[in-house]
């Protein structure tokens, strides 16, 4: 078929007009895309940036942080928006401001408390967690992994590390993520770091007994209120970094223990409970003639003491920490009265003062296993199976000075929003376990064993004692072949109005008086300066 040239000029006009159509609408979309895009770059986003998570803080009784006490400044730079060798000054870590300003995005520096703000600086202040040389570590505990692994810190870990609103800083931005100059910034200053847990504890008390326990290997050293109950100091050594748990772990002393929730064999310290059940059993004039040994149905008892401390009664006895006499007092009590004096005080009981810091029972011989001869006398000076942590010697002490009234040992006071106040308070819970009249006559008997004993290394001239030192055998023997003991100290101040309970631990520390006792007399001492002080701080306050 033969087409005609009309007809061939009307496709190619067609395809013609078809070809430019095309190149309209492709111009056309191309524009208006063109136009869409430089819009939506000119549209205003905003660019936020994070400076430093916080967490909660944990209190000493009077509100003063454990932990969050020290604080740094940290800094949000906008590189456009400064100018880099000026703002470089105040940089702590210069080498790592240069590499993050050239990289022209908004970053965080840690910066000197000299720093400026400007439209392009924001400067925070912002909680250090953990101070160098961080106080009441064994309470506290430490983080794993941001949550709490141990102590305070696993106990309160959903108080401590709630969803707390953060620092953060925002700024206008264009479509290409750039910051406007000129724009506004929005800052948010958090204070919810402020909120969370307050101890019993005494910042100062707890610095002075760790200070003067500095020199223990291992050990405890526990300071309580006798009224309350409140533990204001306690402290476990060795000590570990908190940034540096590994470290902890790999070290042979076991730094991560508590040992102030570890029981251990107590010793002479436990001739108080003997004497209290004997006063509640009538028999508080008991008298004995030492003559250096005492024999138990054909097993022989030695006294420190070879040969003897002659004629005594019981407060001689206590003076001379005689085991002998001790040994003849308990054969005439009640045995079962005797062992449920024990457990009145808290001897075999847990002492639960939060979840994850519970100090352990210990052991308490059953009335069956105190039947038996040779096992009643060593328990009646704290040999044998007995056992006790720290916390319930301290506990027994308290009972003692606090006339018989024995509070049960706490550690949390409450908790608090703001840090201004402690809500959720909880009350002391106080049972009476003795007399007062009982009470009072060991009270008496603790003040005669340092005044009255010439070799006494825990007699202060500044401050009145009441103490009982312990050496308790461990049945573990050093390389020489000698026998390692524990060396304990218990005991109260002032005499005339007991406020404090303080007990000593020093982990095969060998004698009580020479190991112990100054320990105890050193914090006895800087507690009662403490004391002055603060008394002279509120007497000036008033006026």
């Amino acid at each position: 078929m033969v087409r005609k040239r009309g007809e061939n000029g009307v496709i190619i006009l067609t395809a013609l007009f078809f070809a430019v159509f095309v190149i309209l609408i492709f111009r056309y979309y191309s524009i208006a895309w063109q136009q869409k895009y430089v819009s939506t770059a000119q549209l205003e986003h905003t660019f936020t940036i994070e400076v430093g998570r916080t967490q909660g803080t944990i209190y000493d009784r009077d509100l003063r942080p454990v932990i969050n006490a020290e604080t740094e400044f940290r800094a949000v730079a906008v590189p456009s928006l400064l100018d880099c060798e000026k703002t470089a000054e105040y940089a702590l870590d210069r080498d790592s401001f240069y590499k993050e300003f050239d990289k022209g995005k908004p970053f965080v520096f840690e910066c000197s408390d000299k720093a400026l703000e400007s439209d392009g600086l924001t400067i925070f202040e912002v909680p250090v967690r953990y101070s160098e040389e961080q106080r009441a570590q064994h309470i506290v505990g430490y983080l794993s992994e941001e949550r709490g692994a141990d102590g305070i810190e696993y106990a309160y870990d959903s108080i401590l590390r709630n969803n707390f609103p953060v620092n953060s800083v925002s700024y206008d931005t264009d479509g290409f993520g750039r910051i406007l100059k000129g724009s506004r910034k929005e800052v948010i200053r958090t204070k919810s770091y402020k909120s969370g847990v307050v101890l019993t504890i005494d910042n100062d008390i707890q610095d002075i007994c760790e200070k003067c326990g500095s020199g223990i290997e291992t050990g405890a050293i526990v300071c309580a209120d006798i009224r309350n109950g409140d533990i204001l100091a306690m402290a476990s050594f060795p000590d570990y970094d908190p940034e540096n748990i590994e470290e902890a772990l790999k070290d042979e002393m076991s730094p991560l223990i508590n040992r102030a929730l570890y029981s251990y064999s107590v010793g002479s310290v436990f001739k108080l409970v003997t004497a209290a059940a004997a006063l509640e059993q009538g028999a508080g004039g008991h008298m004995y003639d030492c003559c250096g040994n005492i024999d138990v149905e054909g097993r022989v008892f030695n006294c420190h003491k070879l040969d003897g401390h002659g004629l005594q009664d019981m407060p001689q006895a206590m003076t001379n920490s005689c085991n002998t006499y001790f040994i003849d007092l308990a054969r005439c009590l009640d045995i079962k009265e005797y062992r449920r004096m024990a457990a009145y005080i808290g001897f075999g009981k847990e002492v639960h003062l939060c979840s994850g810091i519970i100090g352990s029972g210990g052991v308490l011989p059953s009335e069956k296993e105190l039947s038996v001869p040779a096992e009643l006398a060593n328990f009646s000076f704290g040999q044998g199976k007995v056992t006790a942590t720290p916390l319930q010697i301290t506990q027994l002490t308290c009972a003692v000075a606090n006339k018989g009234k024995m509070p049960i040992l706490r550690l949390i006071k409450g908790l608090t929003p703001d840090g201004e106040k402690p809500v959720v308070e909880k009350s002391p819970l106080i049972s009476e376990v003795m007399s007062e009249k009982t009470a009072e006559k060991i009270c008496g008997m603790m003040v005669l064993a340092v005044s009255e004993n010439k070799n006494s290394k825990a007699k202060s001239r500044l401050v009145s004692i009441g103490a009982k030192t312990s050496t308790a055998q461990t049945g573990h023997y050093s390389d020489n072949g000698e026998e390692l003991c524990h060396a304990w100290i218990t005991g109260f101040f002032p005499e005339n109005d007991p406020k404090y309970a303080v007990t000593v631990l020093i982990e095969n520390g060998g004698y009580g008086n020479d190991a112990a006792a100054p320990v105890f007399r050193e914090i006895a001492e800087k507690i009662t300066v403490l004391g002055k002080k603060r008394d002279n701080s509120e007497k000036t306050e008033r006026i």
